[in-house]
């Protein structure tokens, strides 16, 4: 049996019910044997990155102790979207559910299917924002900067928005 390693993920929704589609996610991660859901940061809103003209977002990070492989987290995340109706269309294209993994222990791998860290987390403010109110002062693994201190340079930190929701798993494991 693997040791429990501490994983964050990001979820994000810009379709349908996107607060739905928020707390659906959460409570199938937290319905995997093996992932443990720890602290759920507030729900933010904020404005679509890249070309295609789509709706605002609303995005959380989670973090989530959990036995399985990052490659196996991967998979779970993958089903857990296609679950919920997410089509891969057009790439940074609006989704009912996106789950990235943001960091997965202090492991750096670059596969091509998988990038930890995150390969642009590190100049979103949608992610670092949220990922500070689960995770304090946490390092970066390969960068040596904390979150806070990437959130001072993020350019679009202006725009994210905190929203009066919170998402509660219906089963909790809160720590």
């Amino acid at each position: 049996m693997r040791q429990p390693v501490t994983a964050y993920l990001g979820l994000g929704s810009n379709l349908g019910d996107r607060l739905d589609h928020l707390r659906q996610g959460v409570e199938l991660l937290q319905s995997h044997p093996a992932i443990r859901i720890t602290r759920i940061s507030s729900v933010y809103e904020t404005a679509p990155v890249g070309p295609v003209e789509q709706p605002d977002f609303l995005n959380l990070v989670v973090a989530a102790d959990t036995t399985l492989s990052p490659e196996e987290l991967l998979s779970v995340a993958q089903e857990i979207e296609r679950r919920l109706h997410r089509v891969r269309t057009i790439r940074w294209g609006p989704r009912t559910l996106d789950i990235d993994i943001l960091l997965y222990g202090d492991r750096i791998l670059h596969r091509e299917e998988l990038t930890i860290p995150h390969p642009r987390m590190e100049e979103r403010a949608f992610v670092l924002i949220p990922l500070l109110e689960v995770a304090g002062n946490l390092r970066i693994p390969g960068s040596g900067a904390t979150v806070r201190e990437r959130i001072e340079k993020a350019p679009d930190r202006p725009g994210v928005r905190r929203t009066p929701y919170r998402i509660t798993p219906a089963n909790p494991v809160m720590g």
